[in-house]
């Protein structure tokens, strides 16, 4: 099987009021091109630095990180920046949408960064956002938007630039229980069409949703593997508008997220 991402022996130490801390310590990982991964770990276990590392948004201190047999670690930071454009899609817990500005022009961004001509951008940001239900809702400001509206146009965003992967750090963490649901079926549908999903969670029951899981704890990689009942969010999103509410949703997304009921309001808003 191809890999899209080797990362290989990576160390990351911050020195913290004169000590040294060691996020992340000889860790190892492969992501198959195609495969939707989940790295899962507890608050402080080093998910998210070492989301940070392969989305290259920071640097190991020491091992090497390979991206299409490219190998980025020494890479300056123009030249990262230029990979990172071109082959990683990323989709924040936060979704970092511009508060002035609309759907349209917060998925052309990335485009605008690549240099690509204006006709050009207008046609793939609204491409991007047909794919993921919002071809309605172009000229919407965030603020127009409910929570799981936002959170596609932040993924419509991450696919613009057809990345080789999709790094997706805790997506359904702001969303009520109707709506992560919504987000984890277009991940897996996208997962579908080939593209390459990492997620970074510390819930199990989302993590699931994933063909393959690594468990990081205290900066290492202490097992991994993989779904054999991998959760079908398509599934999980029928259950919802037929009016049902399977017990694990009832439990994962109302007790474990947000708290928002499906059938209340804020759940409800499109």
């Amino acid at each position: 099987m191809t890999s899209v991402l080797d990362v290989v022996g990576v160390v990351k130490t911050y020195e913290l009021e004169g000590l040294e801390v060691r996020a992340l310590d000889g860790v190892d990982m492969a992501v198959h091109e195609g495969e939707m991964l989940a790295i899962m770990g507890p608050s402080g276990s080093g998910k998210s630095t070492l989301m940070h590392i392969i989305g290259l948004l920071d640097r190991p201190t020491t091992g090497t990180v390979t991206i299409e047999d490219q190998d980025v670690s020494n890479m300056s930071a123009n030249e990262l920046a230029t990979v990172r454009n071109r082959r990683i899609g990323f989709v924040f817990q936060s979704f970092n949408l511009l508060a002035r500005t609309t759907a349209m022009a917060n998925v052309e961004l990335p485009l605008v960064y690549a240099g690509v001509a204006a006709s050009d951008r207008t046609k793939r940001a609204s491409e991007a956002l047909e794919r993921v239900g919002l071809g309605d809702r172009l000229k919407h400001m965030p603020n127009q938007l409910s929570g799981g509206q936002q959170q596609r146009v932040a993924i419509a965003r991450a696919l613009v630039t057809a990345p080789s992967i999709v790094l997706a750090d805790e997506p359904t963490g702001n969303l009520d229980s109707r709506s992560g649901v919504e987000v984890m079926d277009i991940l897996q549908g996208l997962n579908r069409e080939g593209i390459t999903v990492v997620l970074v969670t510390h819930d199990d029951r989302v993590a699931r949703h994933a063909q393959r899981i690594v468990h990081i704890r205290d900066g290492r990689i202490i097992s991994e593997e993989q779904v054999e009942k991998r959760v079908d969010a398509r599934a999980e999103l029928e259950a919802l508008r037929s009016g049902a509410v399977p017990e694990h949703v009832e439990n994962v997304w109302v007790n474990g997220n947000s708290g928002v009921r499906p059938d209340s309001d804020d759940g409800a808003a499109r």
